[in-house]
């Protein structure tokens, strides 16, 4: 097994060619040789284009080609079906082709790139590029977190000592529902700004342009794929990601699911937040009922 130090160029690498591709869908300029048509499609009512194929093949081969097979396994949006439950290898690459499908067809620009490596249930090592910001965020569990661009490196850090009613929550365009709609409407904080990707919305939160995250899940349930690689760039940025209980999120369980309430935020006033977030979720059944 390989030093995470000596794998983490890689992943940059392979993040930084992957939204070259993106980019060269979304502008519908490119040198490279795909085709660009998009051909959206839908699958379990979410949209899949020609981008996100493209670019999953790409990220895996590259992996493989780099580090094989023996030591790792890999799970993508575009392939977990082919094998049932939680894959067996100790150390799993679960990577997003395309975080943001939606804003991406509809050109707002939040989308992104995942790529995490998992030791067990939890990610040791992430990678998030955003291409339309030209800006690359990675993490190595307990080394902190950074941002790149083509020029520098630059070590992230949270948003500090703000009142909880100065927070400002990130909020999903299009992933919106009743209940979702209750209890933020019922949080002390009530500044709002709407951004696509998790990647994105994570992306803001280390940049300070935004404190808090929540995600609630309805019908349907965030991924491992959406969730692993902000996670852990959150984290080693002195934020917090949990479960409204405080339990940690847990990836390659045999569930790709993140199901429930969870809550990313800058930490100051996590626990707080978590318990006026089940405090709504419980009204919310009262009035309902």
């Amino acid at each position: 097994m390989q030093d995470l130090q000596e794998i983490l160029p890689v992943a940059r690498d392979i993040a930084w060619g992957a939204a070259k591709i993106l980019r060269s869908y979304y502008r519908g300029t490119t040198d490279l040789s795909v085709d660009l048509h998009l051909d959206v499609q839908y699958k379990d009512n979410e949209p899949v284009t020609a981008a996100d194929v493209t670019v999953s093949q790409y990220i895996l081969s590259r992996l493989q080609s780099h580090l094989g097979k023996d030591d790792f396994g890999y799970v993508s949006e575009e392939t977990y079906k082919s094998f049932q439950g939680k894959h067996p290898a100790e150390w799993v690459w679960i990577i997003d082709p395309l975080d943001g499908t939606r804003d991406f067809i509809d050109k707002t620009g939040d989308y992104a790139i995942h790529i995490a490596l998992v030791q067990g249930t939890r990610p040791v090592l992430a990678v998030v590029a955003i291409p339309e910001t030209e800006k690359l965020y990675y993490a190595i569990q307990g080394k902190g977190a950074f941002v790149e661009t083509s020029s520098a490196s630059t070590p992230l850090h949270v948003s500090v000592d703000k009142p909880l009613e100065d927070l400002t929550l990130v909020v999903s365009r299009s992933h919106r529902h009743a209940q979702l709609e209750y209890l933020l409407q019922n949080l002390p904080c009530q500044h709002q700004k709407a951004v696509g990707s998790v990647g994105c919305k994570i992306a803001a939160i280390v940049e300070k342009d935004a404190d808090i995250y929540i995600s609630l899940s309805g019908k349907s349930a965030p991924k491992d794929w959406d969730m692993a690689a902000p996670e852990l760039i959150l984290i080693e940025a002195g934020g917090k990601f949990t479960h409204f209980d405080g339990s940690p999120l847990q990836y390659n369980s045999g569930d790709v699911n993140q199901w429930g309430g969870l809550l990313a935020s800058n930490a100051q006033h996590h626990e707080k937040l978590c318990n006026l977030a089940e405090t709504a979720l419980t009204q919310f059944s009262r009035e309902k009922n």
